[in-house]
């Protein structure tokens, strides 16, 4: 089984929000569909998925589902495989906080998640620096 990965950046002052757009611009570039929570005081859901071959690997209701939470100084990000929740974009954070937000994955699913997961967190890291 394979859990979620957490990166935290201190003191780069990048806004979350511009965080966010950015993983938004880059995971659309690379084929996702990709969808938003409304952005509160907890930080910033986003989810994407993949159309092809990643349903036939994985089930079709998952979706790699990233938090984004804190300041311009003290910033985390939270990369993992969640439920894809329809209407995310109207859904409260304190209530997928509370959610299965990230769900633990198997075998099949975590070769694909951790190359995703690589590919993101290195531009991530180029970007926030």
């Amino acid at each position: 089984m394979l859990g979620d990965r957490i990166e935290h950046f201190q003191g780069k002052g990048k806004s979350p929000d511009d965080v966010v757009a950015h993983i938004e611009a880059y995971l659309k570039s690379d084929g996702f569909t990709v969808q938003q929570s409304a952005p509160s005081g907890q930080g910033t859901v986003l989810q994407a998925k993949k159309r092809g071959w990643y349903r036939e690997v994985v089930d079709a209701d998952r979706a790699m589902t990233i938090s984004v939470t804190g300041t311009a100084d003290d910033l985390t990000v939270r990369i993992g495989i969640g439920k894809w929740l329809e209407h995310l974009g109207i859904a409260a954070i304190e209530t997928l906080l509370i959610s299965d937000l990230f769900l633990l994955v198997d075998v099949a699913e975590s070769a694909w998640t951790l190359e995703i997961e690589d590919k993101l967190v290195k531009d991530l890291k180029t970007f926030v620096g």
